[in-house]
């Protein structure tokens, strides 16, 4: 058995701009719900069996306090923001398993369910449907993969080693040191992709690196 964590949060905006506007007969703008439901029955009449969906129900969460540049919801399109309780309702009426998340983001529903699913004898392989860079780091093997499911991409361990120059454990602290535009924070000054790639296939987590790290023979 193989399971599929969809991350709805991206379906959302991948069809909201990728669609023409279409609205219900009350006014609302409703084709990126169409073009997600569309999508994951898709995967069903492929032969999908086990989908669940997340999705970020309130933007924001505890992460915020943590770091007050991360992402909002501040600039997202009321026709877009409006869609995402309706494609909740949309998913869950056609028997889809759904999170919508609140404190949390659904990225952390993704992660969390990956591991889970993967401690199942029962199941062969979990496919974490989502280009996040962020769940890189949950990929295992062959066994937790990560999908691109618009360029039909699948990655595992040894693809994200390919693409990043670390380890799927090393993520996190290979964003830390780049940046991630789309989380909002800036990364490191003189910290680029291959320095960081470097240095972290040497030391593979941040707290290993020492203060002369250039002195070291990399």
């Amino acid at each position: 058995m193989e399971i599929y964590l969809v991350d709805g949060t991206y379906e959302l905006f991948r069809h909201y701009y990728a669609l023409p506007s279409a609205r219900d007969a009350e006014g609302r703008e409703v084709a990126a719900v169409r073009g997600v439901l569309a999508s994951v029955l898709g995967m069903v009449k492929a032969g999908a069996t086990h989908i669940a969906v997340a999705t970020d129900h309130i933007i924001e969460s505890f992460r915020n306090d943590l770091w007050p540049g991360y992402k909002t919801s501040e600039g997202i399109e009321p026709d877009l923001w409006a869609q995402f309780p309706l494609l909740e309702e949309v998913l869950a009426a056609a028997g889809i398993v759904v999170w919508p998340m609140i404190e949390f983001e659904a990225d952390d529903a993704l992660a969390a369910a990956a591991l889970s699913a993967a401690r199942d004898k029962r199941v062969d392989r979990v496919i974490v449907c989502t280009p996040d860079k962020d769940l890189g780091q949950c990929v295992q093997g062959t066994r937790i993969v990560q999908l691109h499911r618009r360029t039909n991409v699948t990655l595992d361990e040894a693809g994200i080693i390919q693409k990043f120059g670390v380890p799927p454990s090393s993520i996190p602290d290979y964003l830390a040191l780049v940046g991630d535009s789309a989380d909002g924070y800036p990364g490191l000054q003189g910290w680029g992709a291959k320095s960081s790639a470097t240095v972290l296939a040497k030391f593979l987590k941040l707290e290993n690196i020492p203060a002369d790290w250039n002195d070291w023979q990399l």
